[in-house]
């Protein structure tokens, strides 16, 4: 499976559907984040451990809650990832993007926040 393949699997798995189809999967967020604003939460693609999406998730959440501007919101993620995982973390927030980039393995997830697209991942 080359890494790409990968990628896929891991974001797949975790959007599987319960099997008593009586409700819809929970997002990625802990009992932390329950007490501010509800956000749709979609995994796009991830090459990490799941407690650490689930900390870059509510990082975001929290970042959108205190800032307005987009390169804000990265920059508090990006911050708060090098101080909680050591250097050199890069945090991509927007709408409408392209990217094509290296990360550590383990180090990479890409999601939505509702409309919003966030890319984090450890290089260099």
């Amino acid at each position: 499976m080359n890494s790409e393949e990968a990628k896929r699997s891991i974001s797949g798995a975790l959007t599987v559907k319960p099997a008593t189809g009586e409700r819809k999967p929970a997002p990625a967020v802990t009992a932390e984040s329950t007490t501010l604003a509800a956000k749709k939460v979609v995994i796009k693609s991830a090459d990490m451990k799941d407690d650490m999406q689930k900390e870059a998730v509510n990082i975001a959440i929290a970042a959108f809650e205190k800032n307005n501007v987009e390169k804000d919101v990265a920059e508090h993620i990006k911050k708060e990832f090098d101080k909680r995982h050591g250097p050199t973390w890069h945090c991509i927030v927007g709408r409408n993007f392209g990217s094509y980039v290296t990360h550590e393995t383990n180090h990479f997830v890409y999601f939505y926040l509702d409309q919003k697209a966030v890319l984090l991942f450890k290089s260099g």
